[in-house]
């Protein structure tokens, strides 16, 4: 009976229980391998709508340009006097070395991969998986604190806001819980039109910024005596104008907050609307887009970042920066309340507290990206990191644990945030130099290291004036690495093959052997004299009792790098000696060996028999060589992906061991 022809239902089947829908539910979309999903920054095929470089710079900007409504604080407060000089370095430190390095990125990494991928091609082997998985840990930092962190201040914009009953003073850490659960609400229900909601936010918020700024400038202008009040306290304070110079440069890396974005530019890309002419290879439309973004975003947080870091430092007592006062994490709202009134102030904190949000809900949309990128290709991790929902599951409950640990405090997690961006920011960074230098670009390497020079001396002084973030990255580093190992190791006995595909030569191989039972042996492709093969065929036929002027059919796995876990598969026949052999190159023998067995099980239509001898040596050391090399016992190790692979025993291929 066809699907057709079948009634709608059947009124004697077991219906689901309601454990059966919720995990139907729960993993929705479970077999979507890239990751593609509904969301700031989600990878997008070249059927969904695309968009114009600008609306999708304020995708990525909910991020960005958030940064301004906790910066100028946090600036105030790190370099006091001294923050507009510092920032000013941060600028330039954002316009001559940020932005360089991510239009280059930007042009090599344009499906929205970031430097992380460029890094990843350069390093192969468990090397290059070891480190990715460490730049996982910064940017999982990087992305989770951004979450808690602008929920925080969101929270904080609320409180402080004067129309706010007085029962929500202190309760920062419920209504920073409150707001990351439904942040979390709105990915398991689905995250539609992020864009549009984006542009929308946005713009707001510029231009509400914009007559904050203004509004401030003319403040600063009518009142000489605070900037003269100021002038005095910075050359007073620091002494010579070599030494204000000298302590700016200093302090700039405690500002690195406003550094953030760039990686969540790049990683935005596949959304860009290119020119007609696009290819998926060379879409150069998608990447003059994604430069003009980073260039407008970068021009425009430059402006408002050095023009606030004077206004607040002028306006705005000192004290009122430190913890508890009115401006602390809010320096701007303060100002918007001071200068435009309450109804003004109010319109402000909405719209701040809505992007901050909203920026949250890039940071989610941009882990829901970066774990299933990685973690399951690898497979390092499980099954179910395919599916958005439980993943925005175990990311709301660690957002909450952060909350709790930090007691929704902005301040105390701004060292863990600018220690993520700055380490993905140094890795773009030493990966454009690389880049450069392997293409034999002298001048450009050059530029490019004295870049990165800069980033790691940013993010070592950032590491050392505040050692926390460091310890938090370490938390995240350590978790995933534990966690990938552990799934690793969970998953050595499934199938790694994506695809199998078998040349000519070798469907002509085994069209000869169409009668009998297919018979195949395993050989070591480090042995191929006339003497290997033929000891290997007559102990075959000896221990197996094949028939003795057997046509013998080998399978050779050769291993090429056993760090890789999936791949596609093929499958060589070759003439070697005057024997025939199938030859295929894979990251481990035992499940290479057993996704061909299955393939040709289900080409041929015959089943398959595979001939193996035992392995020498210490049952345990050959373990672990096979979950380190992809070598080791083969033959019980093939049986057992077998029958992981193949749970009715009449439709497995057989494995015979002598």
């Amino acid at each position: 009976m066809t699907t057709m022809s079948r009634p709608p239902s059947d009124p004697s089947a077991v219906r689901p229980g309601a454990g059966d829908n919720f995990r139907r539910w729960l993993l929705f979309g479970l077999q979507d391998a890239k990751g593609v999903h509904q969301g700031p920054g989600a990878v997008s095929d070249s059927h969904l709508k695309k968009h114009a470089w600008w609306q999708v710079m304020c995708l990525t900007g909910v991020d960005y340009f958030s940064t301004l409504g906790y910066q100028p604080a946090i600036a105030a407060l790190a370099a006091g006097v001294i923050s507009p000089l510092a920032t000013m370095v941060l600028v330039a430190v954002t316009l001559l070395g940020a932005l360089p390095v991510y239009r280059r990125v930007a042009g090599e990494s344009h499906r929205g991969e970031g430097s992380i991928a460029m890094l990843e091609r350069l390093m192969p082997k468990w090397g290059g998986k070891l480190f990715v998985l460490v730049l996982l840990g910064f940017a999982a930092t990087d992305f989770m604190i951004t979450m808690t962190l602008s929920a925080a201040d969101a929270t904080a914009h609320a409180i402080q806001n004067p129309l706010v009953p007085g029962w929500m003073q202190g309760q920062n850490v419920p209504v920073t819980l409150f707001l990351l659960a439904l942040l979390g609400a709105v990915f398991l229900r689905g995250f539609k039109e992020a864009i549009g909601v984006a542009v929308v936010l946005v713009g707001i918020y510029l231009g509400l910024n914009v007559v904050v700024v203004i509004t401030t400038i003319f403040e600063v202008f009518a009142q000489p005596v605070d900037v003269s009040n100021w002038w005095v306290a910075l050359t007073t304070q620091h002494g010579s104008p070599f030494m204000v110079v000298g302590i700016a440069l200093l302090v700039f890396p405690k500002l690195a907050l406003g550094l953030s974005g760039f990686e969540t530019g790049v990683a935005v890309m596949p959304q860009i609307q290119g020119r007609p002419g696009d290819t998926e290879e060379k879409p150069a439309g998608r990447i003059e887009g994604a430069r003009r973004l980073l260039t407008t975003a970068a021009v425009i947080m430059s402006a408002f970042l050095i023009t606030t870091s004077f206004t607040t430092v002028i306006l705005i007592p000192a004290q009122e920066f430190q913890p508890g006062g009115q401006a602390n994490g809010r320096a701007l709202a303060y100002l918007a309340h001071e200068y435009l009134g309450s109804g003004f102030g109010t319109v402000y904190d909405l719209s701040t507290i809505a992007i901050l949000w909203f920026a949250g809900a890039s940071a989610m949309a941009g882990l829901l990206n970066l774990v299933p990128r990685y973690l399951p290709r690898y497979g390092m991790a499980p099954g179910w990191a395919r599916a958005v929902r439980p993943l925005v599951l175990v990311f709301t409950a660690v957002g909450f644990l952060i909350t709790w640990l930090f007691n929704a405090d902005v301040d105390a997690q701004g060292g863990a945030y600018a220690t993520g961006v700055l380490v993905l920011m140094t890795s773009a960074a030493v990966a454009v130099a690389l880049s450069a230098r392997r293409g034999k670009q002298r001048n450009r390497t050059l530029g490019f290291g004295a870049i990165a020079v800069v980033f790691i001396y940013t993010t070592v002084a950032n590491i050392i004036e505040r050692p926390e973030g460091i310890r938090i990255a370490a938390f995240f580093i350590a978790g995933i690495i534990l966690i990938s190992l552990l799934s690793r190791i969970r998953r050595s006995f499934e199938l790694h093959a994506t695809h199998v595909h078998m040349d000519r030569q070798a469907l002509e191989f085994m069209s000869s052997n169409l009668d009998g039972p297919l018979a195949i042996i395993a050989h070591e492709p480090q042995r191929l004299t006339p003497e290997a093969y033929r000891d290997k065929l007559t102990s075959a036929i000896e221990v197996s009792h094949l028939p003795v002027d057997y046509q013998a059919l080998f399978l050779e796995v050769v291993v090429d790098d056993s760090s890789d876990f999936e791949t596609e598969l093929e499958v060589r026949g070759v003439n070697r000696h005057g024997y025939h052999i199938l030859e295929v190159h894979g990251p481990v023998v035992p499940n290479t060996i057993a996704s061909v067995l299955l393939h040709i099980r289900d080409v041929t239509g015959l089943m398959p028999h595979i001939y193996f001898r035992w392995t020498e040596g210490n049952p345990v050391t050959n373990l672990l060589r096979f979950l380190a090399f992809g070598e080791g016992e083969i033959a019980p190790v093939t049986r057992e992906v077998l029958r992981e692979a193949e749970p009715d025993v009449t439709k497995r291929p057989w494995v015979h061991v002598g």
